[in-house]
């Protein structure tokens, strides 16, 4: 007997019939029973951000072509519209919180601060599920044009909250912390690092931030309660950078857009992203000074990082230079438009980013971000020139205390000033114990 194959067709998402095999009845746990909603629910995925929408019916079909309504007012209104008009908070119990898309779904929901700071702690606790689970994804999780990294977070986020208790959080912390071995060097980052994954997944679960998502049906507090932060490492900057040799070659080598990123980092002390979107309505040339705020392209890391830098008048006279033959409104030229709805940090310069971070590396730079050591040793020179508080100003710092505990290195020699007074007792000892000529002891005068 012969029957024809019909392949299924491929629908676009503006066509209801694509959503008729995305839309689901959810299932949700009350009082120890498992339970499967009476009206369809559809997750969606747009702009690297991805939720659910309760559909409000029964009838597949029906709830299909809502499906295709909330997509279609996401391309053309964004998330914002969307969410208000098919969204509705009167009169409307919120869904229950059984995954880790659930819980994001609710956070975001009643979240009211930088969306790109909520992106970082979810990515933090995405980690760890990910780890804890072994979800690994592999290069695939990193494949935002084909699918590869959707299905990576869909896998991730399907986990069950309530799995994620406080020892299996543990059981985590600690394999973490196994694979750096006994190496000192590596064991005292992998230490920074979990403690910097820890702080950021935690606080999705602070009280503040709870208070108004609701019930998560929690048997714990919290997935991380009682667990401890490893001891805190320190972050003091030390120099290894001749900063004054590293900028006469830059002068030299670097191509035009690597030279601005480069003094701009050096000289000024500003951030990547800061420099990504940096305009030039920012320079004041004739008070010398550089203001970073916000723009329609960017906003700061927080309050505290606006403000004003100084600025040589030879930094000055060179920015001018480039000034009068820009193409276009960013300081740094790049064909790569700024995205404004990123869940993720999104330069429009990375290339520029990538050959000077190349070129760093092959001068002695070996930090991970190359670039930040050029903040560091900028902020470094003020404090060694005018102080700490000064350097926390010129570094924008929201706290003094970040500046003392993070990024500066002493460059001037501080001793007692009582050296001389042993002048006699070293050629005490020269005379008592004589060194050959070429040992180089006992030179008072200088080390």
């Amino acid at each position: 007997m012969l029957t024809n194959h019909i392949p299924m067709a491929k629908f676009a998402k503006t066509d209801a019939r694509y959503w008729q095999d995305r839309v689901f009845l959810p299932q949700y746990t009350r009082d120890g029973e498992r339970y499967t909603s009476r009206h369809y629910s559809v997750r969606i995925h747009f702009q690297g951000v991805r939720e659910s929408f309760s559909l409000y019916t029964g009838n597949k079909a029906a709830a299909a072509a809502k499906a295709r309504d909330i997509y279609t007012t996401l391309v053309t209104q964004g998330w914002a519209a969307t969410r208000e008009r098919f969204k509705p908070t009167q009169n409307q119990e919120p869904e229950s919180v059984v995954t880790v898309a659930d819980f994001f779904r609710r956070i975001r929901e009643t979240h009211t601060g930088r969306e790109g700071t909520l992106e970082e702690y979810f990515s933090a606790f995405r980690l760890i599920v990910a780890e804890s689970f072994g979800i690994d994804g592999a290069k695939e999780k990193y494949d935002y044009q084909s699918g590869g990294r959707t299905k990576w977070l869909e896998q991730v986020e399907e986990v069950r909250l309530t799995a994620m208790t406080p020892e299996r959080v543990q059981r985590w912390k600690v394999a973490f912390l196994k694979r750096a071995g006994t190496d000192p060097v590596k064991v005292r980052t992998a230490r920074t690092s979990v403690n910097s994954l820890l702080r950021k997944a935690k606080s999705l679960f602070s009280p503040k931030r709870l208070r108004f998502a609701g019930d998560l049906g929690l048997p714990f507090s919290s997935p991380f309660e009682d667990v401890e932060f490893e001891p805190r490492q320190s972050m003091r900057y030390h120099s290894s950078v001749d900063l004054e040799k590293l900028t006469r070659e830059a002068v030299k080598e670097l191509t035009e857009q690597e030279l601005k990123v480069f003094l701009l980092a050096s000289m000024g002390g500003l951030r990547r992203n800061e420099i990504d979107k940096l305009e030039w309505p920012a320079f004041h040339w004739e008070q010398s000074i550089l203001r970073i705020e916000n723009t329609k392209h960017f906003q700061t890391k927080n309050e505290g990082s606006r403000g004003e830098v100084d600025l040589d008048p030879e930094f000055c006279a060179l920015f001018r230079g480039f000034h009068a033959k820009a193409a276009g409104p960013f300081v740094i030229e790049s064909p790569i438009k700024p995205r404004l709805r990123s869940n993720y940090r999104h330069y429009r310069c990375n290339k520029v980013f990538t050959s000077l971070f190349a070129w760093l590396r092959s001068k002695g730079v070996k930090s991970a971000n190359p670039l930040h050591t050029l903040r560091k040793e900028f902020g470094s020179r003020i404090n060694d020139a005018h102080g700490i508080y000064a350097a926390s100003r010129a570094l924008r710092h929201a706290d003094i205390a970040i500046t003392s505990q993070h990024y500066l290195d002493k460059k001037s020699r501080a001793t007692v000033g009582l050296g001389h007074l042993l002048r006699s007792a070293g050629e005490h000892v020269a005379s008592t114990y004589p060194l050959s000529p070429d040992s180089g002891g006992y030179r008072l005068s200088s080390c």
